[in-house]
């Protein structure tokens, strides 16, 4: 039952991991921390499986696999409080700043030397003070009871792990009532909680590591103290893992919303990116565009560029490239276009009017001289919010549109400034 359980938690970490996978790609300090707390207690949950024993067992070491989970331990415990005490760190005046951000800063600045000066002295007692090893008991603890080695190593690394989850307690109950979003608030008070049953835990385990070290006790005091500790510390990784999701879940469903706008959007600005590639911080790619399918593979490497920091950074770049090469269309369109675009009968609509433009002012662009008094006839509002669904529908519009559409306005565009030009005095 408890492989299944260790499985079934380090699945949970491990799709963490995998959903701050592409934060940790890009490079960027606090996600890659995050992500890398996830891994790594998603490895510390591996190492408790039989077979992850069996496996490192095979190296002739005695409880190996103990050694390797406590190391792991600490060191996602490390890169968690990092990211927590970087998050919640502040440049506000010093008379402003709250005491627990005060602790944050001071946590953040010391975790890393804490858990390698932590982690060295581990691994120097585990192999120079953990001598009498009992190889029929079960559990790790017992099987050095009355070692004053033990209460040393099994004392810092609770130690570390009781600070530390009592630092991220602080920090995430101190942060609930500032979020909005309900969801997030309720994931953040189940992390909170996750963290007090993990302080828990670790004052249990080291008031029990200090009895045995102390004196003997019973194989059922044992096993009960195993049981009730276990059970504590399983319900406050599987209530941190869960409630991580929420804010994850969160992520995880903008991101889709934003990658849906690219995705709908990414017509109109590639067309327009190739109309006037000089208007462009980032070209889209043309890689054997001929070959069949390699479109959608250029679409997707677009998409998916890191040329951007985010996804939400480029969608913004996209949105005012688009504004950008519609301006410089603009200056070679007829006066007459837009008129003509939305009165068009196979355009109704100002949306397919502006995709009517816009194919039409491709068609100038190549062949009609730059005016200086020329401007934008159409407008998407004044935020992004307002323009993303805006270009979305014009995107939608402009796709059912081909390049003869816009001959076909510019020409009777063209020709109604002629005949007006003819009937002047």
């Amino acid at each position: 039952m408890s492989d299944v359980l260790a499985y079934v938690i380090a699945a949970l970490l491990l799709f963490q991991a995998l959903l701050r996978a592409p934060a940790a790609v890009r490079g960027r300090v606090r996600k890659r921390s995050l992500w890398g707390a996830f891994a790594a207690f998603a490895a510390a949950w591996l190492t408790r499986t039989s077979l992850a024993h069996d496996v490192l067992g095979s190296f002739g070491i005695v409880d190996l696999a103990y050694l390797v989970k406590h190391v792991l331990a600490i060191t996602g415990i490390c890169v968690l409080l990092r990211y927590v005490t970087a998050v919640y760190s502040t440049a506000e005046p010093a008379e402003r700043i709250s005491w627990t951000v005060r602790i944050s800063g001071l946590v953040h600045r010391v975790a890393t030397r804490a858990s390698l000066g932590t982690i060295i002295v581990m691994v120097g007692l585990f192999f120079l003070a953990l001598d009498e090893v009992v190889a029929d008991v079960p559990y790790f603890t017992g099987r050095y009871a009355g070692e004053p080695g033990l209460a040393l190593y099994m004392g810092l690394f609770y130690l570390y792990m009781a600070t530390a989850a009592a630092v991220c307690a602080v920090q995430w109950g101190g942060a609930v009532r500032r979020i909005p979003q309900r969801a997030v608030r309720i994931g953040m008070i189940m992390m909170s909680g996750a963290m007090i049953l993990t302080v828990l835990y670790a004052l249990l385990r080291t008031a029990y590591v200090l009895l045995i070290t102390i004196t003997p006790v019973s194989d059922r005091f044992s096993h009960g103290q195993e049981v009730v500790t276990d059970t504590l510390l399983y319900t406050a990784f599987l209530l941190w893992g869960l409630g991580a999701l929420a804010p994850a879940w969160r992520a995880a469903r903008q991101r889709a919303r934003t990658l849906s706008d690219l995705i709908a959007i990414h017509p109109l600005w590639r067309d327009l990116a190739l109309s006037a590639p000089h208007r462009i911080r980032q070209h889209p790619r043309t890689l054997l565009q001929r070959v069949p399918g390699m479109a959608h593979v250029n679409t997707l490497r677009d998409v998916f560029s890191f040329y951007d920091e985010t996804p939400d950074a480029r969608v913004q770049r996209y949105v005012t490239e688009i504004r950008d090469v519609m301006l410089e269309l603009s200056r070679h369109a007829p006066a007459a276009l837009a008129e003509l675009a939305l009165a068009d009968r196979d355009s109704p609509g100002a949306v397919a009017g502006e995709a009517l433009w816009i194919r039409a002012a491709q068609a100038a662009y190549q062949t009609h001289p730059e005016s200086r008094h020329a401007s934008l006839p159409f407008t998407a509002g004044t935020t992004l919010a307002a323009e993303v669904p805006h270009f979305r529908a014009v995107s939608e519009a402009y796709s059912k549109l081909t390049p003869g559409h816009g001959w076909q306005i510019l020409q009777a565009a063209t020709s109604t400034i002629d005949q007006l030009t003819e009937v002047k005095p």
